[in-house]
């Protein structure tokens, strides 16, 4: 073999050079190029798309956060004007099917304050108690008519409960006319506890026309027995309508009109209604 046939042998093959081997056709086999379209790809984009929509459209329903009227509450709190308090808002497990608790104070347990006619605070707190009743369930609520010590306190659940009573038949002084109304002095949720009595005294004060003598609640009616009865969850407050002496004309002879203010009071707070601060709380 002589030396230009020992160089040829040692060349690579220069055939035929096959067409799959080219760059082309190792791209196409690899799967590069154009995919078919998904139809289960395309459902699943299509439904979650519109399920981000859905979603952002519940932000603005009437009962969340950014809802028209939350953002109006919002804007009332800004206000210039010191007299006028926006709803709180607080969360709360009890639903709108709950019944509303109205103690009547002394019933079914002693005569309560005794003037000398014999008219007992027992008999007042009663007349007016069972007209709240009757009108709240003309609102539509479910309502408990509760004596003093009733077996159902005991970790009672309600939207609301208000226990009513009358203040002393002797005469005091000249002064000793208008209502008291406090909450639990260790109330577990204070700021529905005093958002009730805030709705109370105000829907109270202007229902009835009678002073509201805020500082002037009693032991006896921050450390009320039934605070510590009911469920922790059931905001409650105590009401002391008038007295027996200088208000005895309201409260016996036009009781439909007490038992409205407190009917105002209790709707005024399940209902988160403004309220219009005309004397200071407590």
């Amino acid at each position: 073999m002589n030396e230009d046939d020992l160089l040829t042998s040692k060349l690579p093959d220069q055939g035929t050079v096959d067409e799959d081997s080219t760059p082309e056709a190792a791209n196409t086999s690899a799967g590069s190029g154009p995919r078919r379209f998904s139809i289960f790809g395309g459902l699943q984009s299509i439904l979650i798309a519109a399920f981000l929509i859905a979603s952002l459209f519940t932000l603005f329903t009437p009962s969340n956060l950014f809802s028209g009227e939350m953002l109006d509450r919002v804007f009332q709190a800004w206000q210039a004007n010191p007299t006028t308090v926006a709803p709180l808002i607080v969360n709360n497990s009890l639903t709108d099917t709950a019944p509303i608790g109205i103690v009547s104070g002394h019933w079914k347990n002693d005569s309560g304050a005794l003037c000398p006619d014999g008219l007992t605070e027992e008999e007042v707190n009663l007349q007016i108690a069972t007209l709240v009743q009757q009108k709240l369930i003309a609102e539509g609520y479910k309502v408990d008519l509760l004596a003093e010590f009733d077996e159902k306190l005991s970790q009672y659940k309600g939207m609301a409960l208000i226990s009513i009573h009358a203040d002393t038949c002797d005469f005091i002084s000249n002064e000793a006319t208008g209502f008291k109304v406090a909450a639990a002095i260790h109330s577990l949720y204070p700021e529905k506890a005093d958002r009730l009595v805030q709705c109370m005294a105000d829907r109270y004060q202007a229902t009835t026309g009678l002073v509201y003598m805020p500082n002037s609640a009693s032991i006896d009616m921050t450390s009320y027995h039934a605070f510590d009865e009911i469920h922790t969850e059931t905001t409650a407050a105590i009401i002391e309508t008038g007295f027996l002496n200088l208000d005895r004309q309201i409260l016996t002879e036009n009781p439909d009109l007490v038992a409205q203010g407190i009917v105002n009071g209790l709707i005024c707070f399940i209902r988160n209604e403004n309220v219009t601060v005309t004397t200071p709380i407590p």
